[in-house]
């Protein structure tokens, strides 16, 4: 008998179950995702759901964590500061794919170097450059990534960079080769700067959750979800934490699945920072072709075709004055509920109350802000950092703080870097006054209802004058955004346009519009909902879709059963090609190597990336490894005989992870 442990962190809550034999779910349990630190939200869930169960710490087998972290990050724009080494290419080319704007003003340095389409090197490496530029940032920044034109059919160049790098600085580098063995230098280059970028998060949340499972007891090895939804070691997370974008997510399908049983549905899942939104085909998650999304970017990661949208039961309400009758929206910014601020800092309630007295509505009304221990604060601007040191380690009204509008930007800024939190009126807050949760304290949710109701509309009217009718707005927006990305995903499986989601004949048809003409449109598949806000928000999606609503009773903790059930998976790619008549060049982290029969290049190529596969499978923590080998060779006809042109071979190796058996 082999028990599991599956944790799920999530943004307002850490979800920890006990699996036995991938089959039984002994037990569950949540703690409050600890923002500053979430190795003390694991720790405490996990001595909960022990507790529950009765279970002994040194009974787990295997511990598996899922976390949406990376993601998150990405889409509220954290991170680390980072610098990108771009190597062969021109500066006007940091324009392609969004990389200036991923960048966001983080340090550039444009090398000569790089190789050819045949690997062969075009112009040799400026190391004198690359000195110098290490000299100026060397110690500003948390991490490096480096991008050198073609590395995918010759790396040396990329291989160069991270041995300076690391001989003069000592942090880490992020080489794009090692995380795409695709073309698309740009493309490649950005997926190693948000690689980079969230090395230093990642790597403290392994960490300190591995310190925080022995210190309960648990001796067993921990694994991490990766984006495709298959499992990785804790090792290699560090390495690639790029590669744990949509983890959660795809964590949520593999439970999703196996909750249900169902093959065909769209799923659904809600969190406090996003709404995740895959389809689930013949039981199988796809894997998006074009690479991971993830808020602004399109990486080149592999993972689960899933749509993140910043919508959740933690997002920012938005007042929406354009109009007569004015309305609120959603996200995509994740707050602290005012409710749970409340309950960590009780003077909350009085500072409302004291703001409802003014005649006056405040621009920032229901609004705090505080900082968040223990965030690197290195390279700040004097502003910035003048703000933050206002801030100090105390809960504020957002008005105390704020003395400029300019400030606001070094507030955005502040929060981009997660070195603060603001907290304002949420979903979560606006079900506190409805009744429909009562987890923390719902007079502040009252309260903060009560300011946010008396903005004035285009019609100079009060916005709801009642908390309730407020609340109920708010929760009626949630189920029209959720329903719209829905929408998007089923469109966009069908080859739609994803613009119809909002078309005013889609709307009118989802509210069964029946005049002169009759319209009937929503969802033609069943909805799994995930997520612990699940029960309280989905059946009114459900019924807004006109589909089924699925809530399997394990819903809330989905991430945390896939996290489990899993299994682990390596895939390893290299590529062939033709630089001339009868010469078949193998391109791999080597260098490339050349070969006179295409025969006998792909047997090479095969037996070196099913080692490599099934190697790091084993270091991943598989058993009984198997490989599967697919073979992609493109031919062209010239003069009445097929030519070889280009193979591309891809090796996955896959396996139960390893347990810890007495």
């Amino acid at each position: 008998m082999a028990i599991l442990l599956g944790v799920d962190t999530g943004g307002t809550y850490t979800d920890a179950v006990l699996v036995q034999d991938d089959a039984v779910v002994l037990a569950r349990a949540k703690a409050l995702t600890t923002r500053h630190d979430l190795a003390l939200g694991v720790g405490s869930a996990v001595r909960s759901v022990l507790e529950v169960s009765g279970v002994s710490a040194g009974a787990v087998a295997m511990a598996s964590l899922s976390t949406t972290l990376a993601t998150n990050a990405l889409v509220e724009g954290q991170g680390g500061r980072v610098a990108l080494i771009y190597v062969g290419f021109r500066a006007q080319d940091l324009e392609a794919q969004g990389l200036a704007d991923a960048l966001a003003g983080d340090p550039v340095c444009v090398l000569g170097g790089g190789h050819g389409h045949d690997g062969a090197q075009v112009a040799a490496l400026d190391e004198a450059g690359l000195l110098a530029f290490l000299e100026t940032h060397g110690g500003d920044v948390s991490g490096f990534a480096v991008a050198s034109q073609f590395a995918t059919r010759n790396p040396a160049h990329e291989l160069r960079v991270m041995e300076v790098v690391r001989a003069v600085t000592g942090r880490p580098v992020s080489a794009s080769h090692q995380l795409s063995a695709k073309l698309g230098g740009p493309k490649r280059a950005l997926t190693a700067v948000l690689n980079a970028r969230l090395i230093g998060m990642i790597d403290g949340l392994i960490g300190r959750a591995e310190d925080e499972l022995r210190r309960v007891g648990i001796a067993a090895p921990m694994m991490v979800v990766r984006g495709d939804g298959a499992l990785m070691s804790s090792a290699q997370a560090r390495q690639r934490p790029i590669e744990t974008i949509l983890s959660g997510p795809a964590a949520s399908i593999v439970g999703a699945r196996w909750l249900t049983g169902m093959d065909h549905a769209l799923v659904s899942d809600i969190g406090g920072t996003t709404t995740d939104v895959a389809v689930l085909r013949d039981g199988r998650p796809a894997i998006d072709p074009q690479g991971a999304r993830v808020g602004p970017y399109r990486t080149m990661v592999e993972a689960v075709a899933m749509r993140t949208t910043g919508l959740g039961g933690d997002s920012e309400v938005h007042f929406v004055s354009e109009g007569l009758r004015g309305g609120v929206t959603l996200g995509p910014r994740r707050v602290v509920p005012v409710s749970l601020l409340a309950v960590e800092h009780p003077g909350v309630v009085d500072t409302l109350a004291q703001q409802l007295r003014s005649t006056t509505p405040g621009e920032h009304d229901g609004r705090f802000v505080r900082a968040v221990p223990g965030v690197a604060t290195d390279g700040l601007t004097g502003r910035d950092a003048a703000l933050l040191e206002r801030i100090g380690t105390q809960m504020h009204p957002l008005a105390a703080v704020l003395r400029t509008r300019m400030e606001q930007g070094a507030l955005k800024r502040l929060v981009a870097r997660g070195v603060v939190q603001i907290a304002a009126l949420t979903p979560s807050d606006a079900s506190h006054v409805l009744g429909t949760l009562d987890a923390w304290d719902a007079e502040a949710a009252r309260l903060a209802c009560v300011l946010f109701g008396r903005r004035r509309t285009g019609a100079g009217e009060v916005l709801a004058s009642d908390p309730t009718v407020l609340a109920q707005m708010i929760v009626d927006q949630l189920t029209h955004q959720t329903g719209i990305a829905l929408l998007q995903a089923a469109l966009a499986e069908e080859g739609l346009d994803e613009a119809l989601a909002t078309h005013v004949l889609m709307q009118r048809g989802l509210g069964g519009h029946d005049g002169l003409v009759k319209l009937e449109t929503g969802l033609n598949v069943p909805v799994i909902g995930l997520g612990a806000s699940a029960a309280t928000y989905y059946p009114a999606v459900g019924a807004r879709m006109g589909t089924k609503m699925v809530l399997p009773e394990d819903g809330g903790v989905a991430n945390a059963i896939g996290a489990v059930v899993g299994r682990v998976t390596i895939r390893r790619s290299g590529t062939i090609t033709a630089p001339s008549e009868g010469l078949f060049r193998v391109h791999q982290e080597s260098g490339p190597q050349d070969f006179t029969a295409s025969d006998t290049a792909l047997a090479h190529l095969e037996e070196t990336l099913t080692q490599e596969a099934s190697g790091a499978a084993r270091d991943a923590g598989a058993d009984e490894i198997e490989v599967q080998v697919t073979r992609d060779i493109r031919t062209a006809q010239a003069e009445a005989r097929e030519v070889f042109v280009e193979a591309t071979i891809t090796v996955e190796a896959t396996g139960r992870p390893r347990v810890a058996l007495g």
